[in-house]
């Protein structure tokens, strides 16, 4: 199988060890290649920035392979149709985010539902186990784990603990891999932020209203 991907180091690096047990032709590509890349000459592409990228969609919609993008902070169905043009390609959602790609379960999304088929025998040939949910804003993981980093940031912000506290406490308490702070660290304090900011103008939904100690270290751009 012979597969292009491109997206940010960070991410890049996490898909081959995605990929590690996977007999494939893996080509990594920055955005400057794109336009010169013959993508027809693949069975296979990654485009883990999509996010920040989504007009890539012109590179991708007349072609006839899966292509998988990372779709966290906006919907497929809202890419295609800002692109405003019909799409050829089975064009699948996936929680590419930083610490995300290199899970034993894989977060997937579909813009149409009748390719499921074609995603299935995707999944087979990859060797991946994945869960196919809606097409919405945030997913289901990221939702769940960046709103508990949100409301970590209220209880530094109001005084109750310190930063080492809540990561400890959310660690030996929850056995969690990393606490909020330090997850948040390793995610990106700007996914978080422009993911949680996605949801909440999606959903208007008060849970995930951004707490202004996240805000701050997001303008910012510090980490915790």
């Amino acid at each position: 199988m012979k597969i292009l991907a491109r997206g940010e180091k960070i991410r890049t690096e996490e898909l081959k060890l995605k990929l590690s047990s996977v007999v494939c032709d893996l080509k990594i590509i920055d955005d400057t290649d794109l336009s010169s890349a013959n993508l027809n000459d693949y069975d296979l592409i990654f485009d883990l920035d999509f996010d920040e990228h989504t007009d890539q969609l012109n590179f991708y919609a007349g072609l006839t392979i899966p292509v998988i993008v990372s779709c966290v902070k906006t919907q497929l169905a809202k890419s295609v149709h800002d692109y405003g043009k019909k799409i050829n390609c089975t064009l699948i959602g996936m929680n590419c985010l930083p610490t995300f790609i290199n899970r034993e379960l894989s977060e997937v999304s579909l813009f149409d539902s009748t390719s499921k088929a074609t995603l299935e025998t995707l999944m087979q040939q990859l060797n991946w186990k994945y869960k196919l949910i809606e097409d919405r804003v945030g997913m289901v993981t990221p939702r769940i784990i960046f709103m508990i980093i949100n409301e970590a940031c209220y209880t530094v912000q109001e005084g109750t603990a310190s930063l080492e506290d809540i990561d400890t406490s959310m660690k030996l308490g929850t056995n969690y891999p990393f606490g909020p702070f330090e997850w948040a660290n390793k995610i990106g304090v700007k996914h978080v932020y422009e993911t949680l900011e996605a949801i909440y103008n999606d959903t208007h939904d008060e849970r995930y209203k951004i707490c202004p100690l996240l805000k701050t270290k997001y303008l910012k751009r510090e980490s915790f």
